[in-house]
C-alpha cells in the first residue's frame, strides 16, 4: 500500500445547501502552499490593508484639516527638519509654537454630537425681486452639551452661513434666514451642512443633510385688459368633424338611446317619424393663442432687455390661461451638442394653471443661435415648427429684442398660418411705446414692461 504526498493530496470539496433548495460547491483546489506563495498571498494582503489605510486616513485629513492646518503641520515638519539639520533654536521654536495650536485646536473636536437639522422657507414661489423668509431649527438631541458650530446652507450659487452656539442636552436653537430672490430663476437650497471646529477654523467635523428644496423665482408680470388678445371674434370657437351630443354647431338629429339629455329632443321630428329623435351637434374647438418667445440673446442688448421680454411673453401666456383660452407658450428648445446645426426643435411650456406656465418661463435660459456651436434656433424657426404642429391659430405673438431686424419678423409671420392676426412684441429699454401696422404684422415697440396693458387698452391689435 502507497502512501500519498501531503502536497498531492486529492483537494478537498465542501457542499453547502442553501435554504433555496439549490447547492453551493466549493472547491479547493490545493490544500497546502509553499512558503513562497504564502508569503506572497500575506504581501498582497498586507499592501490592500496600507492602501485602504491611506484612503482613509487621507480623506480623514481633507474632511477634518483645513488649509490652515495644512499649513501647521507642514511649518511642523519643516520646523523639526531644520532644526535637526542645521541645529537651529528658533526652527525648533516655530515647529513647537505650530504643535501648540494644533493640539489646542484638538479639543474643539471632542465629542460626539446628535443634531436635528430643519429649515421650513415660508413659501417655494415667489416673484423676482423679493425675499424668501426661512426658519431654521436646530435640536440638540443627545443628553451632552455640543459645542457652537455653523451650519452652511448653499442657495444657489451662493452660501448662507448660520452660526449656532452652545447647546445643552435637549436644547434647540431657532435662527430666522432672509434669501433674495432677484432674477428669474430656479434656486436649490441645500443640503445643509453643520461644521464644528475651532475659532481659528484649523480644524473641523462636518454632518451633511442630504435634503434639497427648490424655490421657482417667477418673473414679473403685469395684468392686461381683458380679452386684449383680439380673441371676441372666436368665442363660439370652429365646428369640427367631431360629433357631440352637446355643442353649439348642430349637425343632425338621430334617435333615441337611453342616457341621452331629454333637453336635446327634437320634437318636430319625433311627431313626424313616431319615434323619440334627439339633437346632434358638431364639436366647437377654439382656437389657439400663441407667444412664441425668441431666446436667441444675439436679439437683445443685455440681459436686462432679455428679462423684459421674458416678461411680457409671460404676461400674455397668463392672461390668456386666466381667460380660459388654449394656449400656446413656444421656444426653441435647448440643442445636444452632436444635434446643433443639423436639427431644429422648439418646445412648449405648460400652460394648465399659471402657476405651472410661470414655473416653465423660470426654467428658461437664452442662447446663441448662430455659428456651429448654436444652443438655440431662431425665432423664424420656431414659428415654422408651430405652423407645422399646431393648427387652429387665431392670434399669434412674437416676443423678441430690439437688436431683431423687422425683415426677419415679417419672415416669421408670413410662415405662420395665413388669416391670423401676428403682432411682433419688440422690447427695447427707454424706447417709446409705439404700434406700427403692416399687411403681414403689427409691431408694439415697448420701452417698458408697463407699457404693453397700455398699448392693448389703446386697441393696438386689430
Amino acid at each position: 500500500m502507497t502512501e500519498s504526498s501531503p502536497l498531492l493530496r486529492e483537494p478537498a470539496t465542501t457542499d453547502t445547501v442553501t435554504s433555496t433548495r439549490g447547492a453551493t460547491v466549493t472547491r479547493f483546489a490545493q490544500t497546502r502552499r509553499g512558503r513562497v506563495a504564502s508569503g506572497a498571498a500575506r504581501a498582497r494582503r498586507g499592501v490592500r490593508s496600507v492602501v485602504a489605510a491611506l484612503s482613509r486616513a487621507r480623506d480623514w485629513v481633507r474632511e477634518t484639516v483645513s488649509p490652515a492646518g495644512l499649513l501647521l503641520v507642514a511649518i511642523v515638519v519643516g520646523g523639526v527638519a531644520a532644526g535637526a539639520a542645521f541645529g537651529w533654536f528658533e526652527a525648533w521654536v516655530v515647529a513647537a509654537m505650530s504643535a501648540s495650536l494644533l493640539l489646542v485646536c484638538v479639543p474643539f473636536l471632542l465629542g460626539a454630537h446628535d443634531y436635528r437639522v430643519r429649515l421650513d422657507l415660508d413659501r417655494d414661489r415667489v416673484v423676482a425681486g423679493s425675499e424668501i423668509g426661512g426658519t431654521l431649527d436646530l435640536v440638540n438631541r443627545g443628553s451632552r452639551p455640543s459645542m457652537p458650530s455653523v451650519v452652511d446652507i448653499p442657495v444657489g450659487q451662493g452660501l448662507v452661513e448660520a452660526h449656532i452656539p452652545l447647546l445643552r442636552g435637549g436644547a434647540h436653537h431657532e435662527e430666522r434666514l432672509v434669501i433674495a430672490a432677484q432674477r428669474r430663476g430656479v434656486i436649490d437650497v441645500g443640503p445643509m451642512t453643520v461644521s464644528r471646529g475651532d475659532p481659528l477654523r484649523v480644524l473641523r467635523r462636518e454632518m451633511r443633510w442630504p435634503e434639497v428644496q427648490r424655490v421657482h423665482v417667477h418673473p414679473v408680470t403685469v395684468p392686461l385688459p381683458p380679452s386684449s388678445a383680439g380673441l371676441i371674434r372666436d368665442l363660439e370657437g370652429a365646428p369640427s368633424s367631431a360629433l357631440v351630443d352637446a355643442d353649439l354647431s348642430f349637425h343632425a338629429v338621430r334617435e333615441y338611446v337611453p342616457g341621452d339629455s331629454q333637453r336635446h329632443v327634437h320634437w318636430k321630428s319625433t311627431a313626424r317619424t313616431g319615434r323619440l329623435m334627439v339633437r346632434q351637434y358638431e364639436e366647437s374647438r377654439h382656437a389657439r393663442i400663441a407667444v412664441l418667445l425668441d431666446l436667441d440673446l444675439d436679439g437683445y442688448t443685455d440681459d436686462d432687455e432679455f428679462e423684459v421680454a421674458v416678461s411680457a411673453a409671460a404676461s400674455l401666456g397668463v392672461q390668456g390661461v386666466r381667460e380660459g383660452r388654449d394656449v400656446l407658450v413656444g421656444v426653441s428648445s435647448e440643442l445636444d451638442t452632436a444635434d446643433r446645426g443639423a436639427v431644429q426643435a422648439m418646445r412648449s411650456l405648460p400652460t394648465v394653471t399659471p402657476r405651472s406656465l410661470l414655473d416653465g418661463v423660470s426654467t428658461l435660459r437664452g442662447g446663441s443661435a448662430a455659428g456651429a456651436g448654436a444652443r438655440v434656433i431662431r425665432l423664424e424657426s420656431v414659428a415654422t415648427l408651430v405652423a407645422q404642429s399646431f393648427g387652429d391659430l387665431s392670434i399669434a405673438f412674437l416676443v423678441t429684442g430690439s437688436l431683431v431686424p423687422l425683415q426677419r419678423l415679417r419672415r416669421a409671420a408670413i410662415t405662420l398660418p395665413p388669416g391670423i392676426t401676428v403682432v411682433a412684441v419688440r422690447c427695447e429699454p427707454e424706447a417709446e411705446p409705439t404700434a406700427r401696422h403692416s399687411r403681414e404684422l403689427t409691431v408694439l415697440t415697448v420701452g417698458r414692461l408697463d407699457d404693453l396693458p397700455k398699448l392693448l387698452a389703446r386697441g393696438a391689435v386689430r
